[in-house]
């Protein structure tokens, strides 16, 4: 256990960060997970609704240091593709 008192804030920042960060995290997955759904379901117009929400998610994240900017792009760059190729399909 950590005795000074910078070593005591440095733990009690880091676990809110870890919380704040960890929810964050969980908001991402849960946003692709229903983005995905939308395309597998082959909702096009419902799926399109809901890209520019996701894509701003990852963007915020990213700029906020939660995930890696490249890891965002990735991200953005699939589900972008996932949903445009639900619209050549129709």
């Amino acid at each position: 256990m950590a005795h000074h008192k910078d070593a005591i804030k440095r733990i009690r920042t880091s676990r809110a960060a870890n919380e704040r960060n960890r929810s964050n995290r969980s908001r991402m997955r849960n946003k692709i997970k229903e983005l995905r759904t939308l395309v597998e379901g082959g909702d096009a117009a419902a799926a399109q609704a809901d890209l520019p929400g996701t894509v701003s998610l990852l963007q915020k994240l990213a700029q906020k240091g939660v995930i890696h900017p490249r890891n965002a792009a990735r991200r953005i760059s699939r589900l972008t593709k996932a949903v445009n190729g639900l619209d050549s399909a129709e």
